[in-house]
């Protein structure tokens, strides 16, 4: 059994880390309250039966562990970054866990003191009969010194940030700062503290062997009280300056996975999930690396990192340069271990502000609009295709030859998809447009509605509500056609690398279908980023202020990557990036559907 030194159980010393705990305690109850209240009443709804589901409750918890503590995404993209997170994120759970339960096993009356189980090892001492505790003692040195190792690597990463996979890390702020280095100390102190006391409360090989070397200084047991004060000081000032630096993130993400599991979306408005992304922003720094602008070096502070920085001071001016600069190529939320998403942060943002732009379509005559109706496929194109005629004479090429049976809805001219209205934040301009072409969809009678644009197909499936209509784009519709046997092509052995658009992979998960489709027609070459982490074009709509210059420079860094293992022709399945590509690539750059009609011909089809 253990026997207590302090039977009132309390010193002076935890007074630091007991204001620290109330403050942030109280703080992130406040700020969880006005997250829950700036919600929509049917996002409500939908987060408190998640509470009431098991399947969603389960991958709740599952989010938490995997997430939360061992931070798996970091571990999938460099094993040292991982081991760095994740053991001290871990470690410092575990600790917190074995200090409850030596409490509940030793001294269960002190259950309900907040600071017990963090101070425990000062205010007990080990009788003759603790074997039992033998296993505690050394589970609380081993996952202690996985902390310091963790925190070893935190060091050597501020200096040597390639080791593990990232070119540049965030500049942190003042109160970044503070908090780091306050969590810094925490670790090696407590170790210090335990090693003063092990001879008296309990060890193992970690905490007793410090013991052992510091008796050769010292012999007086109150000498440790100095460093139990500084334990306690540093934990008070980490959480105290936790609410206004990078680490909010921890308690932030706690409430952000049960409501991301829920299906509640950011919507056009900076409240709500919104508010709360912001501030689960780990500030690691892995989409600095990953996003596009940054190949221009004047361009890092302008990824979403920096972005939540400002949205959190609400420096309205940065917030809408950076906003407005963005690609919304999407790339940051994919590589985010917290899933951020930057991109639709800064549309929220665009939303808030006044554009003046209306639009109604209520008077158009849809009739105009789809000449052969009742036909079993619509194909829109879309802006981006007409103005890239070659894509849409391929396509249709390809729909005559395997005898599809097809209407087109705007040959002569039709209504945008909406989605770069979408993009700019200007919804309700973008609703009318949505509306319009539902009604003319419907009207058409088709099953399947073709698109040849990443664009327009990823607001069609997201964005309108086309229930019993088939959208397909065209490379998951080609790919059909030659798995069903009905379009057979035969490779010619030119060498295509491929380029993942933004909407049609990041936007939509579209990635396998292209490929089958490329090495049908030839053989796929792959750049090193690719699928997920594809480099945009630079061509995107959704940067409003972009010069040329820069685009030029994105365009060039993605053309690097896909062209370093020299191929005959870059294919992508895009018009806006067939157009950007084709301005500065060295080798032909060729949309899907061209190669496919190239490598086809009516005598080849089966009809």
């Amino acid at each position: 059994m253990m026997r207590e030194i302090y039977p009132s159980g309390f010193n002076s010393f935890v007074t630091p880390f007991m204001l620290g705990m109330l403050f942030v305690l109280g703080w992130c109850l406040v700020g969880a309250f006005r997250v829950l209240l700036e919600l929509p009443k049917e996002d409500r709804k939908k987060l408190v039966l998640s509470f009431i589901n098991p399947k969603i409750m389960a991958k709740n918890i599952r989010d938490w562990f995997l997430d939360c503590l061992i931070h798996v995404k970091l571990w999938k993209r460099n094993k040292l970054l991982g081991y760095m997170h994740s053991s001290i994120a871990f470690g410092w759970f575990m600790i917190i866990v074995i200090g409850h339960i030596e409490v509940f096993l030793y001294t269960p009356e002190r259950i309900h003191r907040l600071w017990y189980p963090i101070f425990f090892r000062y205010f007990v001492a080990v009788s003759d009969s603790t074997m039992e505790g033998a296993l505690l003692f050394f589970l609380m040195d081993l996952f202690l010194l996985i902390i310091l190792i963790g925190i070893l690597l935190a060091i050597i990463k501020r200096v040597h940030s390639r080791m593990f996979g990232m070119r540049r890390t965030t500049r942190g702020s003042l109160t970044d700062l503070i908090g780091l280095y306050a969590l810094w100390c925490i670790f090696p102190l407590r170790l210090l503290a335990e090693g003063f006391t092990a001879d008296i409360s309990g060890g193992s090989f970690l905490t007793k062997s410090l013991n052992n070397l510091l008796h050769l200084f010292y012999s007086d047991p109150t000498n440790a009280l100095p460093v139990w004060w500084a334990y306690s000081i540093s934990l008070g000032v980490f959480m105290c300056v936790l609410p206004f630096s990078r680490y909010m993130h921890i308690p932030a993400e706690i409430l952000l996975i049960p409501m991301r599991n829920a299906g509640i979306p950011i919507r056009y408005s900076r409240k709500g999930i919104s508010r709360l992304q912001v501030h689960s922003c780990p500030g690691c720094g892995v989409c600095i690396d990953a996003c596009p602008l940054s190949a221009v070096p004047a361009n890092v502070r302008d990824t979403t990192v920096y972005l939540n920085r400002q949205l959190k001071r609400n420096n309205r001016r940065r917030i809408e340069e950076i906003s407005d600069k963005c690609l919304l190529c999407g790339k940051c939320s994919a590589v985010c271990p917290v899933g951020v998403e930057g991109d639709k942060l800064r549309i929220a943002h665009r939303a808030t502000r006044e554009y003046g732009i209306s639009a109604d379509y209520s008077m158009i005559d849809q009739s105009g609009f789809v000449k052969d109706k009742g036909r079993r496929v619509l194909y829109f194109a879309g802006c981006m295709t007409h103005l890239t005629p070659s894509i849409k004479i391929s396509l249709t090429s390809i729909l005559e030859t395997v005898g599809e049976n097809y209407s087109l809805m705007d040959e002569d001219g039709g209504i945008c998809c909406g989605r770069p209205m979408l993009t700019a934040g200007r919804k309700d301009a973008a609703m009318h447009m949505i509306e319009k072409n539902t009604e003319i969809i419907r009207s058409s009678g088709a099953s399947v509605l073709l698109l040849s644009c990443p664009i327009c197909y990823r607001i069609f499936k997201q964005d309108y509500k086309l229930e019993g209509i088939e959208i397909l784009h065209h490379s998951e519709y080609i790919d059909r056609l030659i798995s069903e046997k009905k379009l057979d092509i035969s490779g010619t052995g030119l060498r295509y690398a491929y380029h993942d658009p933004c909407e049609l992979g990041r936007g939509c998960g579209i990635y396998e279908e292209p490929r089958n489709v490329v090495s049908a027609a030839g053989v796929l070459v792959e750049g090193a980023k690719k699928g997920k982490e594809s480099i945009c074009c630079g061509g995107s709509l959704g940067s409003l202020t972009l010069s040329d210059e820069q685009r030029k420079r994105l365009a060039e860094n993605a053309l690097g990557n896909l062209t370093a293992d020299s191929p005959d022709a870059v294919v992508t399945a895009c018009p806006l990036c067939k157009n950007t590509f084709n301005r500065y690539a060295a080798v032909p750059v060729l949309d899907i559907a061209e190669i496919v009609a190239r490598a086809s011909g009516r005598n080849n089809i089966k009809q």
